[in-house]
């Protein structure tokens, strides 16, 4: 079944929210479609268990997807995590600590300024640059203090309480690996996987429904976690368990794979860069 739609909605209300935001229209009708019965399974996706021999096609499909819109080299693993991108404040340095003392942070907005108080009961934290309320702008890169011994240098690709997107991501300094969360701008551009060490984004913006964080990791950055480490946010075991170590959120998974079937029929990244291009201009 195509997405391919002309379909005029019938809602009476625009949906400019960051987050969760708008769905197709076509991925709607799609999941309203199969919501009592997913095809020639006898069960709704809301009552599937994740062990599923139907549930893993969704997730691996669902996977499959996401590498090829986003053109994911093949050293990354995808996780399907829980937790929201908050989540990943803790897990972030909890998994790529190592026997660092510090890590970089940019502190563009809200989101990375949270990130990185959270990420202090973990590691210390250096501030490339000091944080400037109220937040307007990035500062140049050369003026940043950048460590060359840090675990990772963190930023937040586009920080949407405060309007920051960076143009392009950071440079990086002796294969410091960057860390980004792209939770409200992941697949409305073309994004280079290039000295990033993680990636993650909680799908409720641009990819999906509620529920749902997705965690690309470069693979020989995992298994060095701390042993404190909750579970469901170890990569390594998560990993292991292809992401079904415990109970994932079915449902906004198979929401995410219609998504990413959307974004496929209708042209790609490329397609939606586009778009977004021409609404920009309107605004």
């Amino acid at each position: 079944m195509s997405f391919v739609s002309d379909m005029v909605t019938t809602k009476n209300k625009i949906n400019f929210g960051a987050g969760p935001a708008k769905i197709p229209e076509a991925v709607m009708e799609r999941a309203h479609e199969e919501f009592l019965e997913y095809p020639g399974s006898g069960i709704s996706m809301l009552e599937m268990s994740h062990r599923s021999k139907d549930f893993a096609e969704v997730l691996n499909t669902t996977e499959k997807l996401l590498r090829e819109e986003m053109s994911i080299p093949n050293e990354f693993e995808v996780l399907f995590l829980q937790g929201g991108a908050t989540g990943q404040f803790s897990a972030i340095p909890l998994n790529l600590k190592n026997d660092k003392e510090s890590a970089d942070y940019a502190i563009t907005g809200s989101w990375s300024s949270k990130s990185a108080l959270e990420a202090t009961k973990y590691i210390n934290i250096n501030h490339v640059f000091p944080p400037q309320k109220p937040y307007v702008t990035i500062p140049d890169e050369s003026s940043w203090r950048k460590d060359p011994c840090a675990a990772y240098l963190y930023y937040c690709a586009n920080e949407t309480i405060h309007g920051i997107e960076f143009p392009k991501a950071p440079e990086t300094i002796d294969g410091v690996p960057l860390v980004a969360d792209v939770s409200s701008n992941v697949l409305s551009r073309p994004f280079s996987f290039e000295n990033h060490g993680a990636v993650f984004g909680g799908t409720q913006k641009n990819l999906g429904a509620a529920g749902l964080t997705i965690t690309i990791v470069r693979r020989d950055l995992i298994g060095n976690e701390h042993p404190l480490t909750p579970a469901v946010f170890n990569y390594a075991k998560m990993m292991k368990h292809h992401s079904v170590y415990n109970t994932p959120s079915v449902y906004s998974i198979y929401i995410t794979k219609l998504v990413l079937e959307w974004i496929r029929d209708n042209g790609g990244v490329n397609s939606l860069r586009e778009r977004n291009q021409v609404r920009w201009k309107w605004g």
